[in-house]
């Protein structure tokens, strides 16, 4: 094991105290060979005593023939490294509950990388586009980000305001469109128009970028009708409205319990900032959020053809614990812990428009790949215990034993 100062904390002055960066970087195109006892490839296929050959960044092949084995992850269980669909990787507890202070945001970006997500897509933020490039260049590790810069809400403007406002996003970097369709859970009211959200997803089509859509209730159908991508949250969309999404090809972003339970826990944190209640006391009515959230998704699972992807909504207080949205999802919710794992991986890439690059362990995909101390089909709890992390062939974590 080695821990490497690297250049990315000389140019960013960040000094990750009580977290020591171990990176373990192989030579341009040199050949790493993982052996597996059990692998799950990302798209519900589990492979038993096999290799992944690796070479530079890229996964060449799945031989059970080869060797040596440079890693031995036989024990555990070798899967593709997750994809968290919706975080605010640069949220971190501050005076104002955003601070914007770029080592936490570094020290973020890390410990969703030690959790074992190697990929995220973050719902706009100051900063964001800033963490996103130093990752993409190597100054930084972290999660490849895909992000939004600013999100459209209301008033939304006339039709032509929101196409600018679409463009210029664009512009400014942008991977993807974040729009607040609908005001809070409890709620839910449209805050945009149909015509309003017709015209921000047609027009981010024809940029080529993705629409995620901050909706509940009647929102979910507007949204879907307008052709957005993704529904972020969706509490409140009738089994019709879920069919709809179905038959649309829609992507569904619910949340089953980590996001309340982390406001409930945090909530001396939380009180006074913007967007949150002033006291602590006004957090309580939350505990009931968790429930109304499960028994939508427990409603979900059940539309055949409705494609669940896994995202946290992670903030401040959630970053590295990302995987306990999964024991929500199965324990709570009642999804299969496969489709888990599978929710996170390939759908989610698809999700992304990046299926052809990552998401599932197959040749010709980037080497992002984890492994756990556990088997999460026997217990979903696994994915506490993450053991080995590689993201695009660079070995990040590799710890023998979780205690």
């Amino acid at each position: 094991m080695r821990f490497l100062v690297g250049p990315w904390m000389l140019v960013f002055g960040l000094f990750l105290v009580g977290q020591p960066v171990y990176r373990e970087a192989p030579s341009s195109g040199k050949r790493i060979v993982i052996a597996a006892s059990t692998l799950l490839d990302g798209k519900g296929r589990v492979w038993q005593n096999t290799r992944v050959v690796i070479e530079g960044s890229r996964i060449v092949a799945l031989d059970s023939k080869s060797g040596p084995g440079d890693y031995d992850l036989r024990g555990l269980t070798v899967l593709p490294g997750w994809i968290d669909a919706h975080v605010h990787i640069t949220s971190s507890f501050g005076k104002d509950g955003a601070n914007e202070d770029a080592p936490r945001h570094a020290s973020n970006a890390w410990a969703t990388l030690m959790a074992g997500f190697t990929t995220v897509q973050n719902m706009g933020s100051p900063g964001s586009v800033a963490l996103r490039d130093a990752i993409a260049n190597g100054l930084l590790p972290g999660p490849r980000i895909l992000t939004a810069v600013d999100a459209l809400g209301a008033p939304g403007g006339t039709e032509e305001e929101i196409r600018a406002f679409v463009r210029k996003q664009k512009e400014a970097g942008a991977n993807l469109i974040k729009i607040y369709a609908a005001g809070g859970m409890r709620q839910g009211k449209m805050t945009l128009s149909q015509e309003q959200l017709n015209a921000a997803c047609d027009e981010a089509k024809k940029q080529g970028l993705r629409t995620l859509v901050h909706a509940f209730r009647e929102a979910v159908r507007a949204a879907t009708l307008a052709g957005c991508t993704q529904i972020e949250h969706g509490v409140g969309a009738t089994d019709d409205d879920l069919k709809l999404m179905a038959e649309k090809g829609t992507y569904l972003d619910p949340q089953a319990g980590l996001l309340w339970e982390n406001y409930l826990l945090n909530a001396d944190k939380f009180a006074g900032t913007p967007f949150f209640p002033k006291t602590v006391a006004e957090f309580a009515p939350m505990k009931d959020l968790a429930p109304m959230s499960q028994e939508f998704l427990r409603r979900a699972v059940k539309v055949r053809g409705l494609k669940i992807v896994f995202g946290t909504d992670a903030l401040s207080g959630m970053h590295g614990r990302n995987a306990e949205e999964f024991i929500h999802h199965v324990r709570d919710s009642r999804v299969e812990p496969m489709a888990a794992m599978v929710s996170a991986n390939s759908l989610a890439a698809e999700a992304l428009g990046m299926a052809d690059q990552i998401g599932s362990i197959a040749p010709g995909l980037q080497a992002d790949i984890i492994a756990l101390d556990g088997d999460p089909r026997k217990d979903i709890t696994a994915v506490r215990r993450v053991a080995f992390v590689m993201k695009g062939g660079v070995v990040y974590k590799n710890v023998t034993r979780i205690p």
